[in-house]
This record gives C-alpha cells, sequence and structure tokens, in this order.
C-alpha cells in the first residue's frame, strides 16, 4: 500500500475520499495530527500530513521517527512525498515539480535514525530514493500523462536545511556553487528512515520560489509562497492518482529492494531489550 506524506500546501487533498482516522501512537512518541486511510486514484492509500492538521510543527519538530513508523506499522510499502521547495536553478521556475535522486543534508539537531540506546546501524544512503520508482515516474513524465501546465524535473539534487529561516544571499549562492539544484527543510531525515524502515521512497517537490540567489528577487516572502502552493495542491493530487496506480510488479519490485535495518544492524537481536524487539519486527516486516 501507498502512503502519502503531504508537506507545506498539501496539509489536506479536497478530492481526497478519507475512510477512517488511525491510531497515532508509536514507540517513538505520536505522529503529525491527521493519519487517515482514505482512496485515491481508486486506491487504498494512508495519507498523512507532514507538519499536522493545522501546520503547526516546524520542519524542526516534526517527529519524523514516529511519522514514518506509524505508516509503516499501517501497512504501508512504498512511500510518495510530496514538499514545498525553493529553486535555485533559472530552469526550475516556481510551478514546476522536481524528482530529487540526491541529497546534501545541512540540517544540525534532528532525530535521524531509529538506531540509538543499544541499537546500532549502518544503512546506505548512497542512493536514498527509489530508483524503480523514479525510472517509473519518468515513463509516466515522457507519456504526457502528467498535468500538462507544468514540467517535471528528474535526477537533480536538492539540500536540506534547519530552517525555520529561509536562507541567506551568500547561503543560497553556497548551495548553488555545491551543485544542488533545490532547497527544501523537511526531506532529511525522512528518506533517510524510509530507507531504515524499508520503505520504497519516491519525492516529489514542488517549486514555489527562486530563494534569495536572483538579483533581481531581493527575499523569498511566506504570502508569494502561499499563492504557489494553492496552484501546485491540485496539480500534486493529480500526480497521486497516476502514482499510486504504478503496475504491482514494480511495487513489488521496488519494496524488494529496500532492506533498510535488516541488512544494516550491526547489534544482534538478542542483545536488545524486549520492547526494541518489537518494535523492530514492525520495521522489518
Amino acid at each position: 500500500m501507498w502512503a502519502i506524506i503531504g508537506g507545506s500546501g498539501f496539509e489536506k487533498f479536497d478530492q481526497f475520499k478519507a475512510l477512517e482516522n488511525l491510531d497515532r501512537s508509536t514507540p517513538f512518541g505520536m505522529c503529525s495530527e491527521g493519519l487517515k486511510k482514505g482512496i485515491i486514484g481508486g486506491q487504498d492509500v494512508l495519507f498523512l500530513p507532514r507538519h499536522g492538521l493545522h501546520h503547526d510543527l516546524t520542519p524542526s519538530t516534526v517527529n519524523y521517527r514516529a511519522n514514518i513508523y506509524a505508516l509503516k506499522k499501517h501497512g504501508a510499502r512504498q512511500l510518495l512525498s510530496f514538499s514545498a521547495v525553493g529553486s535555485l536553478r533559472n530552469d526550475l521556475p516556481p510551478g514546476d515539480m522536481v524528482v530529487p535522486t540526491q541529497y546534501i543534508n545541512f540540517t544540525k539537531n534532528r532525530i535521524s535514525s531509529f538506531s540509538g540506546e543499544g541499537l546500532v546501524s549502518h544503512t546506505s544512503l548512497a542512493i536514498p530514493v527509489s530508483q524503480k520508482l523514479v525510472e517509473e515516474a519518468k515513463k509516466i513524465a515522457s507519456q504526457a500523462q502528467f498535468h500538462t501546465e507544468f514540467s517535471c524535473h528528474f535526477d537533480k539534487v536538492s539540500i536540506v536545511v534547519e530552517g525555520p529561516y529561509f536562507s541567506t544571499k551568500a547561503e543560497s549562492n553556497l548551495f548553488r556553487a555545491w551543485g544542488a539544484d533545490i532547497i527544501g527543510m523537511t526531506a532529511f531525515p525522512e528518506y533517510a528512515l524510509a530507507r531504515e524502515a524499508g520503505l520504497a521512497f519516491l519525492p516529489c517537490s514542488f517549486v514555489t520560489d527562486y530563494d534569495c540567489w536572483k538579483d533581481d528577487i531581493p527575499h523569498v516572502t511566506v504570502q508569494e509562497v502561499m499563492e504557489t502552493m494553492k496552484k501546485n495542491n491540485l496539480k500534486a493530487f493529480e500526480i497521486a492518482k497516476v502514482i499510486v496506480n504504478f503496475p504491482q510488479a514494480i511495487l513489488s519490485e521496488a519494496s524488494e529492494t529496500e532492506n533498510g535495518l535488516k541488512n544494516s544492524m550491526m547489534t544482534p537481536q538478542e542483545k536488545l531489550t524486549d520492547e526494541q524487539r518489537q518494535w523492530l519486527q514492525t520495521l522489518l516486516t
């Protein structure tokens, strides 16, 4: 089953048919408010607004571990992550969708792993997203089955910053020099935890602004960002309807490659506490 995490501007989809509210409790605390099971594109899906129903969680106060764990607990196997990002390139204008396949983590103070407290693992993030899902998304985009009023860009680099502030011009230009194409505040540790949990991860980032590197744009304003978010919401829902109907063979193959903690744990399970072994089984299945 697909899980969809909606970021800023994607806290709800008016066309989403909700069936039931789900239990938010996890061994890592409560996940964000608004966890539901519903239907998109004729498929059962889980939906979770990353920042909560009322956008009351900053990028650094989102309980990422609880969010990923709750989705896995309720049956997710693939994760479609929607987010709003700034563009660091002229050819990635506001309104377009970007599917990053590499990340630069520039956050500072986030809990980013299910490891800890006697459990040690070292999970590879060399390829942080699901290649199988990205390749299938490319095929669909090339066949013009996505929305026709915007372009889809693939194989880009996203830098993740702590926030909640927008960048200084010096930072924005530094990130461009590093090779980053877009900038956001929430992808890390989401993609890392998804990998640990064995979820095939597909990010769809919608551009809302040009950050602040362009000399003719002095700074980013919340008002401008929110206006673009409203336009992006419908695009994201239309894309979700296509993605959740990817062929089952593709989904199965994508999920099988996401071994996560199965192949990265250093600590023998018999050395863990009963509580750790219990919640770990959810992530290993």
